[in-house]
């Protein structure tokens, strides 16, 4: 098969991700083969093109919020069978043995792995997913609808448990893309009052089609303090803007798996009167299993742009010039 493959981490612009001949890739025992209809297109992935995160499986094909139906599978696996409808996301396999397995931290298990980074993910005709980490996707979703909430809308989801919002609160959201409108559809059906921070002009009119109370530029103070923030902009320079919007007692969540430097925090300004800081990473199955009924019950939708497969790394270089909003799906067009 054709499948993308990051040949030398770099600029997305000049050839990191290259078109190559790969073998179908052949499942193992606890694994199925999944035939790619559509992938969505994450940040994460543009990291793992240009080297942001560092070099797990040489020449990898990314990929992590795919849609497809099961092609075969591996003999320990049971309950599926050839044609089902999957998805496959970032988290791709955990030992299930150690201490934050048992406690139910899975997303902090030290062996974990995942799809497009330890593995080839879905930037190709065909994949494989452990099928104990494969997800039955909600009904009335088509395939396009469907692949941001895989990764985008899942680690929204849990960015924003993260911040601790309290009910009717009010969320500020900096930066408004694939994950970030996701997330602002939640928190507005849960009574939030959303106020969205982002650079973009496009993306401040989505946020206001979508219901937000207000959307500004990044480096703008909300019209009122917050009482959670979830930063899913990888701008380090942007952590003390949104300390300083928190009212006391606020909590700031980092969705991000990257962030560039953030300068020095000045405790009386940015810490001071028990506001907090937390990091997310990655999720859990059970984050999926709860975030797919809970866009399915309130009508969660991504806002797409279709992209052929053929060219990923155009979809992948619009969305580092943040020439689009809400989220980019690949569709497969290699056969």
């Amino acid at each position: 098969m054709r499948a993308w493959s990051v040949v030398a981490p770099g600029p997305v612009e000049e050839g990191a991700l290259r078109l190559v001949e790969k073998p179908v890739p052949t499942p193992g025992e606890d694994e199925l083969l999944v035939r790619v209809r559509v992938c969505g297109v994450c940040r994460t992935d543009l990291h793992v093109v240009e080297g942001d995160l560092e070099v797990h499986r040489p020449a990898v094909t990314p990929g992590h919020q795919v849609v497809g139906t099961v092609a075969g599978f591996g003999t320990a696996v049971r309950g599926f069978t050839v044609g089902d409808r999957v998805g496959v996301a970032w988290l791709r396999r955990t030992d299930g043995t150690c201490a934050y397995c048992a406690r139910g931290a899975e997303n902090l298990c030290p062996a974990s792995r995942y799809t497009g980074w330890d593995a080839d993910g879905g930037y190709a005709p065909y994949t494989t997913v452990p099928a104990a980490f494969a997800h039955r996707l909600p009904g009335g979703l088509d395939d396009v609808a469907a692949a941001p909430l895989l990764c985008a809308g899942i680690i929204g989801y849990r960015a924003l448990r993260r911040a601790a919002l309290p009910p009717g609160g009010r969320l500020g959201l900096y930066g408004f893309g694939g994950s970030a409108h996701l997330c602002a559809q939640v928190a507005l059906a849960e009574g939030a009052r959303v106020h969205v921070l982002t650079r973009g002009a496009a993306a401040r009119r989505l946020a206001l089609e979508l219901g937000a109370a207000s959307a500004r530029e990044a480096s703008d103070p909300p019209p009122e303090p917050l009482d959670s923030a979830i930063l899913f902009a990888p701008v380090g320079e942007l952590v003390p803007v949104a300390l300083r919007a928190l009212d006391r007692g606020g909590v700031l969540a980092i969705a991000g798996i990257h962030l560039s430097d953030v300068p020095p925090l000045n405790y009386e300004r940015e810490l001071f009167y028990e506001r907090e800081l937390r990091s997310v990473t990655s999720n859990t199955r059970e984050d999926a299993r709860e975030f797919l009924a809970i866009a399915a019950r309130h009508g969660v939708r991504a806002t797409t742009h279709v992209y052929p497969l053929s060219e990923a790394p155009r979809a992948l270089a619009d969305l580092k010039a943040g020439r689009f909003d809400g989220a980019a799906v690949l569709v497969d067009d290699l056969d």
